[in-house]
């Protein structure tokens, strides 16, 4: 496999420095260029960055100079991460896509445009195809794909299975959303200490709307979305990674036990298992059994923060069958996810 040159937009981010640990040493991707604001531009990362992961800066990205998040400062890259803050992403992504860089990204600005793939690998592969009806660069070379929220991941997981099988009419969950997520330096400490914050604003829409694209069907290159309804209540627990869902599921059919359905998300094979993608676990979804588990400081780390684990599966009193569900936000659910929709698009010929 050929190595790729790799831009990060937004690098000084809690974003960015996740995805520079977790490119660290991938066998596909080397980081060429860190981007952020003009305020960092012209330092070294090292002085730019208040760095905040567990393990010390790599020091060739200490010493790599910060850009400007301009496409012009970005010729020597064959594509970028994107880790920018929402207030920003809009115009500075489409500026690299206009100029032949393809864009793969963490913001949400884009996840509802109708040309750009919200991507899962082991939910919607077929999705990138949306690329070849995009119009960001006059020769189709710039494009951008983006991944979910960080909650929408485990959800979307855990319901392809269902809905393939039986088809899912109604879903209701609440979400138990780690500190992390809040970026840095998040949410203060007199407000989580001890405490849980029972709403995260702007959480719930997109909680809500994101599964309908993911788990809509791919007809004359545009995205017929699912119909089934979704209510999100969004909490912030003290947690520092992995956010736990607690689900129900209203099914389109009745399986014949709670058994059956057990048997379906343990054998469930991801569509990209054949694909040897460094990212990818081996195993993306685990059924836990002890009804204890799923618990974030336990397991949110399973197969390198990639894996979407579950457990307390139940026929419910109410709808049909409940669940929890629970997978590392800061690496499934945003860089790490990002770095497998890279590698799958490598493997599909978008990058090259």
């Amino acid at each position: 496999m050929s190595t790729f040159k790799a831009g990060i937009l937004g690098a000084t981010g809690a974003v960015g420095q996740k995805f520079i640990r977790l490119l660290e040493n991938h066998p596909w991707f080397t980081i060429k260029a860190l981007g952020a604001s003009d305020r960092s531009a012209g330092r070294p990362y090292s002085e730019a960055a208040n760095w905040i992961e567990s393990s010390p800066v790599p020091q060739t990205i200490g010493r790599m100079e910060v850009r400007s998040c301009r496409a012009a400062d970005f010729g020597d890259v064959d594509f970028v991460f994107s880790g920018l803050d929402s207030s920003v992403a809009t115009e500075i992504e489409a500026e690299f896509a206009a100029a032949g860089i393809p864009v793969i990204s963490n913001a949400k600005n884009y996840r509802t445009h109708p040309t750009v793939p919200l991507l899962v690998p082991e939910v919607n592969p077929d999705h990138l195809s949306l690329i070849e009806s995009q119009t960001f660069s006059a020769d189709g070379t710039g494009w951008i794909v983006t991944n979910p929220n960080c909650v929408v991941v485990p959800l979307v997981t855990t319901l392809k299975p269902l809905a393939d099988a039986y088809g899912v009419e109604s879903v209701i969950l609440t979400s138990l959303q780690a500190i992390s997520g809040a970026g840095y330096p998040g949410v203060p400490s007199l407000d989580i200490l001890g405490n849980v914050i029972p709403y995260i604003g702007d959480e719930e829409p997109k909680v809500e709307a994101e599964p309908l694209k993911l788990l809509g069907t791919l007809e004359n290159g545009i995205v017929k979305e699912a119909s089934f309804s979704v209510h999100a209540t969004a909490t912030r627990v003290p947690v520092m990674n992995g956010h736990l869902l607690s689900v129900t599921v209203g099914l389109g059919s009745a399986p014949a036990s709670i058994d059956e359905v057990a048997d379906l998300l343990s054998s469930w094979k991801s569509p990209v298992s054949e694909l040897d993608l460094p990212s990818a676990p081996e195993f993306p979804m685990h059924l836990y059994q002890d009804q204890r588990y799923p618990q974030p400081r336990l397991h949110a780390d399973s197969e390198g923060g990639m894996q979407t684990a579950v457990g307390r599966l139940r026929k419910a009193g109410v709808l049909d069958i409940s669940y929890v569900a629970m997978a590392h936000n800061t690496v499934r659910g945003a860089a790490g996810g990002a770095i497998l929709n890279a590698e799958l698009l490598v493997k599909k010929g978008y990058i090259q």
